[in-house]
């Protein structure tokens, strides 16, 4: 007897759901001896952070990190102010660290602006909290809400790293109470006032009704994030190391006057010039980074683009494609001039210039991180020079005009050829009427919206 058709048919089996994601838990690691001639040692850390950072290679704290750390080890609210790329990520995370309880609950609240630094952030306290046994907990816009608020209920996280948003929902559902609250930290506060978070950043703060310790900082900080702190801090310390100048003197910083139609041209020709190891291309809009990426593909140019468009999970893999080399270029808006920490950025490329002078400091601050070595260059269109001029102003420095071969320059003779003439408005197409229309008498009417829709008739 023949088998029917549907016994020779393999049995579906369905895929079990994957877990969700537990709070990360710092892993345990081999940790180095605490060196004696590290700058570390006078800060008053715990031996068990003295050896953490001798692992990781940290010797000699930044300005901001020696200024900082002293008093938010003594629990004092901090307002620190620092140039872009200087260590403010672990001036607020080791206190942070070293004086969260483990297995208390959820104690420390850090709000930053965007996913990229969220990640960032999260990076840099499994890095630091390696001989500490602390949960930290992810939580942004583009993952699933679900596992988070499983996270929270079943193994709550010791630190929550999140963006306003999110960490909004989560308040509203329910699954976010901040009774063990001691520690609120507001990472990069003139970025999260720019793109809008001011009234969700209020909510939050307001919603701690504990007495816990803030700490601000930022590399920009203006009279509206005084108000703010006014609001929300108890006599906090202000550290200032930015001097007078907000961007790093190991950044090297030009600009060129090219005309808006060569800047592509221009720009493939300092890529083939220079030939950066890695650069970032920053544009004004998500249309011209794609249309840009496009291009430099074309040209045989190893890029990607990044923007508010892409999903969270192509961000990710775009990211992690330029941190390992695999593209030599990152087409980028300013999302991304926040919460990029690659060390091996060399060149940052303004293709178009900012309309937000502070916008420049922290886009140029994606290179040169921690001391190294960077280059930027700004294209300038002939409108754009009282833009450049602010933007001087703001840094204090005056940006050196570059005048290299790989500059396209457009001859005035090929400008003129190029101009179109423009076409006749409506109220000139009368005049220009032909000679012989007019000899027979018949009348022009004049063309007007008017003449060509009817406006609709009212009922009454």
């Amino acid at each position: 007897m023949e088998a029917s058709p549907s016994a020779e048919k393999p049995r579906r089996t369905r895929r079990r759901r994957k877990p969700a994601a537990k709070p990360e838990a710092s892993a345990p690691a081999v940790l180095a001896e605490v060196d004696p001639n590290s700058g570390f040692v006078p800060l008053g850390l715990s031996e068990d952070m003295q050896r953490t950072l001798a692992s990781i290679k940290f010797v000699n704290p930044s300005d901001i990190q020696r200024e900082l750390i002293p008093p938010a080890m003594q629990g004092l609210d901090c307002l620190g102010q620092a140039k872009t790329g200087t260590g403010k990520t672990a001036a607020f995370a080791i206190p942070m660290i070293e004086r969260v309880e483990p297995g208390a609950g959820m104690q420390a609240l850090v709000l930053v602006p965007t996913r990229e630094l969220a990640l960032q952030v999260g990076e840099h306290v499994q890095m630091l909290s390696a001989a500490h046994p602390l949960r930290t907990l992810l939580a942004y816009g583009g993952t699933r809400v679900g596992t988070q608020l499983k996270a929270l209920s079943d193994n709550p996280p010791e630190i929550l790293v999140g963006t306003p948003g999110r960490v909004l929902d989560l308040m509203s559902r329910g699954a976010l109470k901040f009774n063990n609250l001691r520690f609120a930290v507001l990472d990069e506060v003139d970025r999260m006032l720019d793109i809008g978070f001011r009234d969700d950043i209020r909510k939050i703060l307001k919603a701690i009704h504990r007495e816990h310790q803030t700490i601000f900082v930022s590399a920009t900080i203006n009279d509206e994030i005084r108000k703010l702190a006014k609001s929300f801090m108890r006599d906090p310390v202000e550290i200032n190391v930015s001097a007078d100048r907000l961007t790093v003197d190991e950044i090297e910083q030009d600009y060129v006057s090219v005309d808006p139609r060569d800047k592509y041209r221009t720009l493939l020709g300092f890529l083939r010039s220079e030939n950066p190891k890695l650069v970032i291309v920053f544009t004004r809009t998500k249309h011209a980074a794609r249309r840009v990426a496009e291009k430099l593909q074309h040209d045989g140019i190893k890029c990607m683009e990044i923007h508010g468009d892409l999903m969270q999970r192509k961000r990710e893999k775009v990211l992690s494609s330029f941190r390992s080399g695999r593209i030599q270029a990152l087409i980028a808006t300013d999302l991304a001039s926040r919460g990029l920490d690659v060390m091996e950025v060399s060149h940052i490329v303004n293709y178009d210039i900012p309309d937000d002078p502070s916008v420049y400091v922290h886009r140029i601050g994606r290179t040169a991180r921690m001391g190294a070595q960077g280059y930027a260059v700004t294209f300038v269109a002939r409108e754009d020079g009282k833009t450049l001029t602010e933007i001087e102003k703001l840094i204090n420095r005056q940006l050196k005009r570059l005048d290299a071969d790989w500059v396209v320059t457009r001859a005035p003779d090929a400008v003129e050829a190029e101009a179109k003439p423009m076409p006749p408005r409506r109220s000139e197409e009368v005049v220009n009427r032909d000679a012989s229309i007019e000899a027979q008498g018949i009348q022009a009417r004049r063309r007007t919206l008017g003449s060509r829709f009817r406006t609709a008739r009212r009922r009454r």
